[in-house]
């Protein structure tokens, strides 16, 4: 930087700076005692779920109190001033990735310069935003910084600066236009993704419009923005259609482009290709391959994280669904041992105590005729809390509920205990006729039903009737999942009805 444009920011700070930068870093947060690390410390972990558990913790008062709202206020301000200061350079951040937040961070610095009069250190600060953008092909900042320095040409009266900086607008302005519509088109797929599937009616024909519009930008620009945006909702529509193989080719396809252009690479793009995969392995019931994806996959993922648990919930289900439950096993065990798993939010915490029970449930089910499965333990597995749970959870995650109640079930058919079975079993049925929508929740009502079968026909499954009626329906509706909790399937349906016939009084 020249000193010209040093002195300048050094005007501009020495006029505008304040007294201390207050954010969150370690300095911070080692000071234990302090309400801010306090504060910071419980919503992390999520302890806090609204205002008034939280002003009842730090000061045993109500919400409105003066000093929890002037708590919250200044811990606002440092919780933001700290998303400034934020740590890119993590080992599993990809070039692309860090390329796009120093721009935007570098954007900020250009405009306050900019508003505080200091036009060349902007100017200067604009050009390396402008080069980087240049190589990344993030066309907003090309179009953002080529007309700043399009402005400073004007002042400088430079005119051959003037023409480079208006070409590249004025090539990059439809380009722009062009990722805009994708960026629409992506849209009102995700927006119709994770309604229930009766109710997609018309979106077959929609999501190929879509897909076909998509398609079309790709080849006519060259923009990673539209090639990202058409895979997605190409993997999308193969998806909704259920079309699994050709699912899994458009994710090799995006996979494919990333290593033929390596630049473009972008961390979330590339676990939304490998989650897509596993979920298209799970559908097809293909473990050997979903298994060789996995093991490739993982040296890439970073443990611990978001992105990787669902990763390996998916994993987990595959191994379920295809009956390899050693494997199941280790990958609980793996997820289980990880530190962050502790710090998973409810809803994801829950799911993997599901997992659990299933897992418990096939160890003392099948183990004995497996004596590799006998060996097996399960740390913190307790089939006799787990009968006496009282399976209530929120409306919104009901799901578990019955889970819980089907896994009762399970364990109590498997101890012989009938008439507790039975009881199970009337808790499900009433859920069934209350409180699950056909629509959302059909194929867990049809197993339902048929456990109310079995039930009349006092756990003789040979002489139950309209069984051939739940089972068809299970048929013509197979399994599906897309990571709602309401699909949920940690045993396919089927695979435990075959189970549940071969209890018998």
């Amino acid at each position: 930087m020249h000193m010209k444009n040093l002195i300048e920011i050094s005007r501009i700070v020495t006029k505008r700076k304040i007294r201390k930068i207050e954010i969150f870093d370690n300095q911070t947060l080692r000071a234990k005692k302090s309400k801010f690390n306090e504060f910071y410390e419980a919503l992390r972990d999520g302890k806090f779920k609204n205002d008034r558990e939280a002003a009842n913790t730090l000061y045993g008062c109500q919400p409105t109190d003066s000093k929890y709202r002037q708590l919250k206020s200044r811990f606002r301000k440092r919780l933001l001033n700290t998303l400034f200061f934020l740590d890119i350079n993590l080992p599993k951040a990809a070039n692309y990735d860090r390329a796009y937040y120093s721009c935007n961070k570098d954007w900020t610095l250009a405009q306050t310069l900019l508003w505080y009069n200091a036009p060349s250190s902007a100017a200067q600060i604009a050009r390396q935003i402008l080069t980087t953008s240049l190589k990344y092909q993030f066309t907003d900042f090309i179009i953002k910084s080529a007309r700043m320095l399009r402005q400073q040409a004007v002042e400088e009266g430079d005119e051959k600066a003037y023409e480079e900086y208006d070409d590249h607008i004025k090539q990059y302005t439809p380009v722009l236009e062009a990722e805009i519509r994708s960026e629409e088109l992506y849209q009102r797929v995700v927006m119709h993704y994770y309604k229930p599937f009766q109710q997609h009616q018309d979106l077959e024909q929609r999501m190929t419009s879509y897909s076909n519009a998509l398609l079309g930008l790709s080849e006519q620009y060259d923009s990673p923005v539209i090639a990202y945006n058409s895979y997605l909702v190409w993997i999308y529509r193969y998806e909704m259609l259920r079309d699994f193989q050709m699912m899994l080719a458009v994710c090799e396809q995006g996979e494919q482009y990333v290593e033929q252009h390596p630049v473009y690479k972008q961390h979330r793009k590339m676990t939304f290709f490998q989650n897509k995969k596993m979920a298209a392995y799970l559908h097809l019931r293909n473990f050997r391959e979903g298994r060789a994806n996995a093991e490739k996959c993982l040296r890439e993922l970073e443990e611990g994280s978001e992105a990787w648990f669902r990763f390996m919930e998916y994993y987990f289900l595959l191994s379920m669904h295809t009956c390899n439950f050693t494997q199941a096993i280790a990958i609980l065990r793996k997820a289980q041992s990880n530190s962050k798993f502790k710090k998973l939010d409810k809803v994801e915490d829950r799911k993997w105590q599901i997992f659990k029970g299933y897992v418990g449930y096939i160890i003392e089910s099948k183990g004995k005729s497996s004596p590799v499965l006998k060996m097996q333990e399960l740390d913190g597995f307790r089939p006799n809390s787990l009968i006496k749970d009282d399976a209530q959870f929120p409306k919104d995650q009901r799901i578990f509920a019955v889970h819980t109640l089907i896994l009762q079930t399970l364990l109590l058919l498997e101890r012989r205990r009938f008439t507790d079975a039975e009881e199970r079993i009337t808790r499900l049925k009433r859920y069934a006729n209350r409180q699950l929508r056909k629509e959302e929740y059909y194929r867990t009502v049809q197993f339902i039903r048929l456990l109310q079968q079995l039930m009349k026909a006092d756990f003789q499954a040979d002489r139950a009737s309209n069984i051939q009626k739940y089972v068809k329906a299970l048929q013509k509706t197979p399994f599906f999942y897309r990571g709602v909790i309401m699909e949920l399937e940690v045993l396919p349906y089927e695979l435990l009805w075959d189970y549940v016939q071969k209890y018998s009084r």
